[in-house]
């Protein structure tokens, strides 16, 4: 009896389902009644087999109707526990046939169990009820649920045939992996989304002259512009989510070979809740060319740091920050903090998670971190268990030329942030920092360098994991080239590069985000962690493939012209500084530096409180920035970062 005890426990807590869960299931409520005339008829029609034809239902239904009682709560907890009515049988597959043919084995176990309990209660059970009759009636069960459940996988199949004979814009898919197929398969069931999936390219041999939903897989990348002229294509989608930025690069140069026009779906790391459809189809952009192989996220890991506690996110309202929050939110913290400056930034993205994250708690504070006194009211009231410190000045030029304002918010805001957390047992500290830390040429790289040997020292005196995360510029953040190349080839040009050789290193934000939160899970304090960026790429050649995505031709339509490197700026970006060196984690994209840390400038041994020295030069730092004395802040900032080489600027500040 413990299956139906625990059947009907199923069925009362119904109420306590989520919504989702009781919407599940009354989307599918068609299939639960039909269940109950199935489990109601079964019994009877075994009855009459195990009979021959010769059965009196009417003698015997005291019997039969307990059994029909029993085994109806014992199929319907079965199917409950094994989700029967939170599928979606018009998409079914050989996964969902395996799952009824197990459950059809636990009713049959269930029910001879159940038999045999009734029959040990009641031995005049076995005259009206054969032994054979729980088997019978689990093997009716299991082909009748399993024939109502896939006459509606197969009516999807019927509509999708009678949908590709409707005229619809032919489409050539480049994938033939999940992705193309999801693609293929919503283009089917969806018809007046007006496109019709004509053919696959995929460069698996094995695949060629494969159908897959009734489309031939017809060629490899080679193939496509033939595929193409013969085939009458009006447009190709790339469905590679997974495919690095070279083979997207090479595959859209074919592509441009046939003037058709061609989109693609998100890269894996923007596509965070792993579905692939027809909404997210774009036109390919400069974050498609520069996309990285996709790289294994310990998600398990970061769920049980985030899920349940109170996460505070600075700089919340700006591109890191924003997307700090966005992908936090998505492993239920029990509350997130968005702090920042701006009121705007602040409000537009906690009015964007209120609608995406509902079941999410927010906090909007507007604070600046360089108010030590607002930040310790903040933290006694919230009292966040995590901090992502993504708040800072990055602005290269302008920092040179407002040098106090990158010391009093990338230093003074740093240190106050990182020491009240510290007094508030704050459990885990992430500084997002930069390339332009290492080996320093900008006053925004001194400072940044600074604030890492602040948290470093910090975690190594409380021994708390406060951990600093370093990478390079991230595409489309505010500020970053791409913005600024795409508002001038609005204007018509000209584009403007500083230097024909300048390098720089490139990932996207979700990319960036996504590894912080995992480097965020290591380290027992004072690490910097390093992201691999992959391989440096010119802005010039950034500069010319925007121009040959917007459609127009360089010389011709814009022309791209080199102003001199800025105030501050490199020629290429270091990530590691030269008494630093890296070592493997166990991710492929996270690296650990080691050395790096402050040393003592009162003595070669380092004998001391290397912090409260530390603390002593920041201070004098401050009262530079608050004095203006933009020299003095410059020679403070190479006392504390002796690798920091640094120009007085041409123009007054």
């Amino acid at each position: 009896m413990f299956i139906f005890h625990r059947g009907i426990k199923k069925i009362k807590t119904f109420g306590n389902f989520s919504t989702v869960q009781r919407m599940r299931i009354m989307r599918n409520r068609h299939f639960l009644y039909i269940d109950i005339f199935i489990f109601v008829f079964t019994p009877i029609l075994a009855l009459i087999i195990r009979h021959e034809g010769y059965f009196d239902f009417f003698v015997y239904q005291k019997e039969v109707a307990i059994i029909i009682v029993l085994f109806s709560v014992i199929k319907l907890s079965l199917f409950g526990f094994g989700g029967m009515y939170w599928q979606m049988w018009r998409h079914a597959s050989v996964d969902e046939l395996a799952k009824i043919g197990t459950l059809g084995i636990l009713i049959i176990i269930g029910q001879t169990l159940a038999y045999v309990e009734l029959s040990t209660i009641d031995s005049s059970f076995l005259i009206a009820i054969p032994r054979s009759i729980p088997v019978i009636d689990g093997i009716l069960t299991l082909f009748f649920v399993g024939a109502v459940r896939f006459s509606a996988r197969l009516s999807e199949r019927l509509v999708s045939k009678i949908n590709k004979s409707k005229i619809g814009s032919p489409v050539l898919i480049v994938g033939a992996g999940d992705g193309g197929v999801m693609i293929a398969e919503e283009m089917q069931s969806n018809p007046h989304i007006g496109l019709n999936p004509i053919g696959f390219i995929d460069d698996d041999p094995t695949k060629t002259g494969l159908k897959i939903r009734g489309v031939r897989v017809v060629g490899d990348r080679n193939a496509i512009p033939e595929v193409v002229n013969k085939l009458g294509i009006e447009q190709i989608i790339i469905a590679m989510p997974t495919a690095s930025g070279k083979i997207i690069r090479e595959i859209d140069s074919i592509c441009k070979q046939t003037g058709v026009r061609t989109r693609t779906i998100p890269g894996v790391f923007e596509l965070l809740n792993g579905s692939v459809n027809v909404s997210k189809l774009r036109d390919i952009v400069i974050d498609d060319l520069l996309r990285r192989e996709s790289v294994k996220i310990d998600d398990a890991v970061i769920k049980s740091q985030l899920q349940g506690r109170r996460i505070l996110v600075t700089g919340a309202g700006g591109s890191i920050g924003g997307e700090l929050c966005r992908q936090v939110a998505q492993y239920a913290p029990s509350q997130l903090i968005l702090l920042g400056h701006g009121e705007n930034s602040i409000f537009a993205i906690a009015n964007e998670l209120s609608q995406s994250y509902p079941d999410t708690p927010c906090a909007s504070v507007i604070a600046d971190t360089r108010d030590r006194q607002r930040l310790t009211v903040m933290m006694k009231r919230y009292k966040p268990d995590l901090v992502y410190h993504a708040a800072a000045h990055k602005h290269v030029s302008l920092m040179e030329f407002n040098p106090a304002e990158a010391v009093t918010n990338n230093i003074i805001g740093t240190m106050n942030l990182v020491e009240v957390s510290n007094e508030f047992n704050v459990e885990r500290f992430v500084l997002i920092s930069t390339d332009k830390a290492v080996n320093p040429t900008s006053v925004m790289g001194a400072t940044k360098r600074v604030a890492e040997l602040i948290v470093q020292n910090v975690a190594l005196h409380s021994q708390k994991p406060y951990v600093a995360v370093r990478f390079g510029n991230v595409l489309g953040s505010r500020g970053s080239v791409i913005p600024t190349f795409r508002e001038q080839i609005g204007r018509g040009g000209p584009i403007t590069v500083t230097h024909p050789n300048v390098k720089r290193y490139f990932m996207t934000i979700p990319e960036a985000v996504q590894l912080v939160l995992q480097a965020g899970t290591s380290g027992t304090g004072g690490e910097v962690y390093m992201l691999d960026m992959g391989e440096p790429v010119k802005i010039a050649d950034l500069a010319a493939d925007l121009i040959k995505l917007s459609g127009l031709i360089i010389h011709k339509d814009i022309e791209i012209v080199y102003t001199g490197l800025r105030q501050g700026e490199k020629l290429f970006e270091e990530l590691v500084l030269d008494d630093e060196h890296f070592v493997h984690t166990k991710h492929e994209k996270i690296f650990v530096l080691k050395n790096g840390k402050y040393r003592s400038l009162k003595n070669a041994s380092g004998n001391g409180n290397l912090y409260k020295e530390l603390q002593e030069h920041i201070e004098q730092l401050r009262q530079y920035a608050l004095a203006g004395d933009s020299d003095e802040i410059r020679r403070g900032l190479k006392t504390i970062v002796p690798e920091f080489q640094y120009q007085i600027p041409a123009t007054p500040i």
